[in-house]
């Protein structure tokens, strides 16, 4: 199909995608890799202990083809030299067995990190599909091991031809030594040889690693088709989430115009916003805002407000920077506690002239609103 074919799958593969590929079992591997780090390992080992190694299986063939009389007369006795001598010989080769064992588990590490799937040892039928087959015989990955096979044997017969030749003189000297040191150079110089010929293999290590990293990343690579369908899956729908977000904010502003009628006061610019205040000294530590709004919204602010005989008064400056600097819900800025405490001493003040008469106060014509907190006022 179109949608898989490789010229489409631009996008790099995404977090939820490399975690469901590791889950399967699908992680980076190179067999190089580990191929080298074993054989390193045992040619390493080996070096380090080849000497006594050599020393150990002299004593324990000496031991094995000397013939004991008492083996006549108690012929049980041969199946416990026989357990004793593998015994010997397991103990003698363990320091190599666990220095393997430990690169088969750390070379994987390595690349990939450690994994423990069991997905990966359910049977994949898909795999005997001879058309898959021969898909991957003309692969990519084919013509690259292909290369690898190549590469690897001409760099060892190389490595391998310059050793035979550089320690030819060595090799024939063997013959005119003793058994016992004669056995302990043949260890050094193959053990020397070993390491120089597998050395040779890190050259290839050092291409198939980032090929191996490269060939993983494009395998997973998606279509802008796929990182659409995850962002929907993983984040929602964004026609539904706009809906959600829309439904949410109708909440807030159901909730806001049910706060206007328990206002003080609400001040307007006075048509393109409205701002409602209240304040109470036993709950709060300053006055708050508790809805505000522009155009429509705040001429919905002043019909609540004078529905429910909220005071309504015209302070644009004071209007203009609340709009902009006062969060809903919340007090208000510092900078404008002075000019709100004249607004709410003329209410109260208002209040009382209301109910008990006297000297009608006066709002001032000028509030201490700082320079710079009023917006330039919209039009229409």
């Amino acid at each position: 199909m179109a949608e898989d074919s490789d010229l489409e799958r631009t996008e790099p593969a995404s977090p939820r995608r490399l975690e469901e590929a590791r889950n399967k079992g699908n992680i980076p591997r190179s067999r190089e890799l580990n191929t080298f780090a074993i054989l390193m390992t045992a040619g390493t080992t080996l070096f380090i202990m080849g000497v006594p190694l050599a020393q150990g299986l002299m004593r324990l063939m000496k031991g094995g083809l000397t013939f004991d009389r008492a083996l006549l007369n108690t012929p049980g006795l041969m199946w416990s030299i026989l357990m004793q001598s593998l015994l010997d010989m397991l103990l003698l080769f363990y320091p190599l067995i666990l220095a393997l064992l430990i690169a088969a588990l750390a070379a994987p590490i390595l690349l990939g990190g450690w994994m423990l799937s069991t997905e990966a040892l359910v049977p994949d039928f898909g795999r005997t599909n001879p058309l898959k087959g021969l898909g991957r015989l003309f692969s990519v990955t084919s013509l690259a091991e292909l290369g690898k096979a190549l590469a690897k044997s001409l760099v060892v017969g190389l490595i391998g031809y310059w050793v035979v030749w550089h320690y030819w003189e060595q090799m024939l000297s063997l013959a005119t030594e003793s058994v016992s040191s004669g056995t302990a150079h043949l260890a050094h110089l193959l053990s020397l040889s070993f390491i120089l010929i597998t050395s040779g293999m890190l050259l290839i290590v050092a291409i198939d690693v980032p090929f191996q990293l490269w060939e993983y990343s494009r395998k997973l690579r998606m279509t802008k088709e796929e990182v659409r369908q995850e962002m929907k899956e993983s984040e929602g729908d964004p026609q539904l989430k706009s809906r959600i977000r829309a439904m949410q904010r109708e909440a807030a502003r159901r909730r806001m115009m049910s706060e206007v009628p328990k206002a003080d006061v609400i001040v307007t610019n006075p048509t393109h916003y409205a701002v409602a205040l209240r304040y109470d000294e036993k709950e709060m530590r300053a006055p708050r805002v508790v809805a505000k709004g522009s155009y429509l919204l705040a001429e919905r602010i002043r019909e609540l407000g004078a529905e429910n005989g909220v005071m309504i008064l015209r302070t644009p400056p004071l209007a203009r920077a609340l709009y902009k600097h006062a969060e809903l819900d919340q007090e208000i800025p510092n900078a404008l506690f002075a000019a709100v405490a004249e607004v709410l001493a003329y209410v109260y003040q208002l209040r009382s002239y209301n109910i008990g008469g006297g000297v009608k106060p006066e709002l001032p014509a000028t509030l201490p609103v700082p320079e710079g907190m009023d917006i330039v006022e919209e039009t229409n």
